[in-house]
């Protein structure tokens, strides 16, 4: 299917976000007026530029206040649409979009509308040009793609037809269903644009909060199943107006676009082959395979299933891998081997593995040179690790080859948003690291604290990344998101989302802060241009006030909570007060659900980069949230009193 991307999309020049766009593998560009009109350069010029690159003008954009205007009006703007067919003939684009009246002066007349519409189309037949119609949800007449489709076909031409958005439709809660009925070769153009669910005035919302399919909550697959299934076979275009897209490097902005196209096109291509195979023979069944033998639509490896967090690996120097090792002795990890070749060593407990890696030639040092201690690389278990990987790259993720020497250990692996690694680790566990490490015969082993397998892990991102890694972890891992929160800190307000497999064996959960002085934004900041990272990790156990009271006897330290929380819990909650006490003594929070119970307590920081949690889960399926301001002001409050 021939992929398309207006230029508006993005940051940068009009030079840039071609070279940008075309870096991405896209077919073409709807150009947008204003972005033609700051270039340095002719219309010839910049078709050639766009030959050059690869790329087709499949659209000019946009042309409004037209149709349903009073006489005098509209002559006007027939007078305005020729000197744009000359700036088309001379682009090489062939299609113009005419987007649905909002001036004052429109009269609400659709006989009206229709004819001056077929009269601009009948212009445009004469340079072989095509005019698409397109109605805006703030249309002051036409804002429903119905109202669109019946002006166009009551205009009846053929150089007149359908352009669809999907933000326009789903944006005002309109059916896409009546799409299917409409005839194919009369939709000249198709749109989409996903968005979160805001409740403000749509003309705000489309302007500046439209993101790419998989990043929002609108139900695009439906949207674009539907314009399939009425015959469509024209490009699948963006057309997203984000202020976050306007300041974030086009090329990544770029990447983000083509991965959620071809993640998009993946997932309709599901849904028709489950109704051509599940259907008995009947209109279901070959609306859908007629529409998979029209068109061509993306076929990725699939969704890999995974099993759980392999391991976590640390970059650090050898200072810091003897700091660490320190603090994983206390939390209960033993030093079960070393590199055959390399300075790095593997710590466990049940069934976390957790590497510290202070080679000086490897990717590792590197990440640990440019932000400090830091979580450089994460193994996820998978019964078909090369699936996965193939997958991701497919996607548009990066390969990773990691330095190894003869023999030794090759996981597949990618490199995911932010610079960390992730490898793709067969799901046989331990065994599978044990072939590059050898056990160290006078490592002793630590005492058991009853820590049993990696919960979750937070990462802190900067504000442009948020987006990105919402789409990565739907298209590649397969992660579905979850409620987004906002949460207190003392110094501002951080975003919050979760990210989980069905099974829940792989929880992420995505925090931005909001403001610059939040303890999110000091640890992000202080990462430079990779912009963030694994901010913490959560350690499950089956019985947290065993574990708590081993690890504190460990010489593990918890941040504090005030008791004010306490008697807050006690307020709030029907619990009994000799647990409460006892959670108190611990520093364990707690939140509750109608399924289950959380209970949580946090180490204090490692070199001010990342931090361990504690926690037990009971059938509950959050990351207690509730009780993260309570955690961000301990955590503040506790630094205050170290600097004095």
């Amino acid at each position: 299917m021939r992929r398309s991307i207006a230029t508006v999309s993005m940051s940068g020049t009009l030079r840039q976000k071609l070279e940008a766009i075309a870096a991405a593998r896209f077919d073409g560009i709807e150009l947008f007026e204003n972005d033609f009109i700051a270039f340095n350069g002719s219309a010839r010029e910049l078709r050639a530029m766009c030959a050059d690159l690869g790329l087709g003008i499949d659209l000019f954009q946009p042309f409004r206040d037209f149709e349903g205007m009073p006489d005098d009006a509209f002559q006007k703007s027939l007078d305005r649409a020729e000197r744009k067919f000359d700036l088309m003939e001379a682009l090489g684009a062939p299609l113009m979009l005419v987007c649905s009246n909002t001036s004052p002066l429109a009269l609400d007349d659709a006989a009206r509308s229709a004819a001056q519409l077929h009269a601009l189309a009948e212009r445009a037949a004469k340079r072989n040009l095509r005019i698409g119609y397109e109605a805006l949800a703030w249309g002051r007449f036409v804002c429903l793609y119905g109202q669109a489709w019946k002006i166009v076909e009551q205009a009846d031409h053929p150089h007149l037809g359908l352009i669809l958005d999907s933000f326009h439709t789903l944006s005002l809660q309109d059916d896409p269903a009546g799409i299917a009925a409409l005839p194919g070769e009369r939709i000249f153009f198709l749109q989409m644009a996903d968005a979160p669910l805001l409740p403000m005035d749509v003309l705000q919302w489309a302007r500046h909060h439209r993101n790419f399919p998989g990043q929002g909550q609108f139900d695009l697959e439906n949207f674009f199943l539907q314009v399939l299934l009425a015959g469509y076979t024209g490009p699948l275009s963006l057309e997203i107006f984000n202020d976050q897209f306007r300041e974030t490097p086009n090329r990544r902005t770029a990447v983000d676009a083509m991965r959620s196209l071809l993640l998009l096109e993946s997932q309709v291509r599901a849904r028709l082959q489950g109704a051509r195979d599940a259907a008995p023979a009947g209109p279901a069944h070959e609306a859908a395979a007629r529409t998979l033998q029209r068109i061509e639509l993306f076929d990725p490896p699939r969704v890999p299933v995974l099993d759980g967090f392999a391991f976590l690996e640390f970059g650090v120097d050898d200072d810091a891998a003897e700091a660490l090792g320190t603090l994983l002795a206390q939390l209960g990890f033993t030093r079960a081997g070393r590199h055959r070749t390399k300075a790095v060593a593997l710590y466990r407990q049940g069934g976390i593995q957790l590497v510290v890696n202070a080679e000086p030639a490897s990717p590792a040092r590197t990440r640990f040179d440019a932000q400090g201690p830091s979580v450089c690389a994460i193994g996820l278990a998978t019964e078909e690790p090369l699936q996965a990987a193939n997958r991701a790259a497919a996607l548009l993720s990066a390969r990773h080859e990691s330095p190894r020497g003869a023999h030794e250990l090759q996981l597949p692996a990618i490199v995911v948003p932010g610079g960390t690694i992730v490898h793709f680790v067969p799901s046989a566990g331990g065994a599978v690291l044990d072939a590059d490490f050898v056990a160290e015969p006078d490592s002793t082993p630590a005492l058991d604290a009853g820590l049993v397998g990696i919960d979750h892990m937070a990462l802190g991102l900067a504000p442009d990344q948020f987006d990105t890694w919402i789409l990565f972890a739907k298209a590649v891992l397969g992660l579905e998101r979850g409620e987004s929160l906002e949460l207190a800190d003392p110094f501002g307000l951080i975003r919050s989302s979760g990210v989980a497999n069905a099974a829940r064996s792989i929880r992420m959960v995505l925090n931005v802060s909001l403001s610059q002085r939040t303890r999110t934004a000091r640890q992000v900041n202080a990462t430079g241009r990779t912009g963030g990272g694994v901010q913490h990790i959560a350690l499950g156990t089956r019985d947290i006030f065993a574990t708590m009271e081993r690890l504190r006897g460990n010489g593990v330290r918890f941040v504090r909570i005030s008791a004010n929380h306490y008697d807050d819990l006690l307020a709030r909650l029907d619990l009994d007060e000799a647990l409460v006490r006892r959670m108190q003594s611990l520093d364990i929070l707690y939140d509750r659900s109608p399924a289950g119970e959380f209970l949580h307590a946090y180490a204090e920081p490692f070199a001010d980069r990342f931090f361990f949690e504690v926690v037990q889960r009971k059938a509950y399926d959050g990351y207690g949230a509730v009780n993260a301001p309570a955690r961000m002001a301990a955590q503040e409050q506790n630094a205050e009193s170290t600097k004095k």
